[in-house]
């Protein structure tokens, strides 16, 4: 085209556009056409015809259970000062005076939980659960209280993902989600999600489970769906490759011409 339209950058001819109507409407299999390329002309495949599940598939999510270790060491500590909810503690929306007293309890509040935290042992605790008790244990022993935002941002801090820790559960006891093994699978429609994940995605990460919240607008089944059409896969045709003798004809023809420019080149510099 002269100019593009979007992604559409070939014009369809009104006569090969009738054409394509006329292949449509035959619905044949295997209908060909003459076509001339490289001066010779050939006979190709130019329709095929599928069931209309072939094409389509189902994006589902697949998640792997969060496993976190945690410890107080004077490395992950240091991270505590870029944690937003622990910034937040002195931080305020009011004005005058009332904002400079809530600024001045939260840089106190700050304060007090680096001093609990730095008294932490520095032991490695694979069990979150096992580590919130023994942090709970502390601020009771200490007086210090832990909004919510503080108390995410010390597990934050302190917490590293570890294949090897226990499972982080929520408060049904159900297993939290690893963001960053997140993944999706493309499941053709023909074949029911639970026996490809059976077959493709359990052998290979026996925790991991579908997410079964992501469903499709339309039909409330588990998965996004969507279509790809590959017409490459289906109507390939094969070119064999050129004589090696014609190649290697070629690439000694190419090493000639380079070898004499290099010659002209030296020859012209040492003029």
């Amino acid at each position: 085209m002269r100019k593009s339209l979007g992604d559409k950058r070939r014009e369809i001819p009104l006569e090969r556009a009738r054409d394509i109507l006329k292949i449509l409407g035959d619905f044949k299999d295997g209908d060909t056409r003459k076509v001339t390329k490289d001066g010779k002309e050939e006979h190709v495949v130019v329709s095929r015809i599928f069931p209309t599940t072939h094409f389509g598939f189902r994006k589902i999510t697949v998640e792997r259970p969060l496993r976190l270790n945690f410890q107080a060491s004077h490395e992950r500590i240091a991270r505590l000062e870029e944690e937003r909810g622990f910034q937040a503690l002195a931080q305020s929306k009011k004005k005058g005076a009332a904002g400079a007293k809530e600024q001045a309890d939260g840089c106190a509040a700050q304060e007090a939980i680096r001093k609990l935290v730095c008294a932490l042992p520095d032991t490695l605790s694979k069990d979150r659960d096992a580590f919130e008790r023994v942090l709970d244990s502390a601020g009771k022993k200490s007086g210090v209280k832990f909004p919510a935002p503080a108390r995410k941002a010390i597990l934050s801090a302190l917490s590293e993902r570890d294949e090897t820790a226990a499972i982080c559960r929520d408060k049904d006891g159900q297993s939290e989600s690893d963001t960053d093994l997140r993944d999706t699978e493309s499941v053709p429609l023909a074949e029911s999600i639970e026996t490809f994940f059976e077959r493709e995605v359990k052998p290979h990460v026996p925790d991991a489970w579908i997410d079964t919240s992501k469903r499709d607008q339309k039909d409330g089944q588990v998965g996004l769906v969507g279509y790809e059409i590959n017409f490459n896969r289906y109507f390939y045709r094969y070119s064999p490759p050129r004589p090696l003798e014609e190649i290697e004809a070629e690439i000694r023809a190419i090493e000639t011409d380079i070898m004499r420019m290099l010659a002209e080149v030296t020859g012209s510099s040492g003029a």
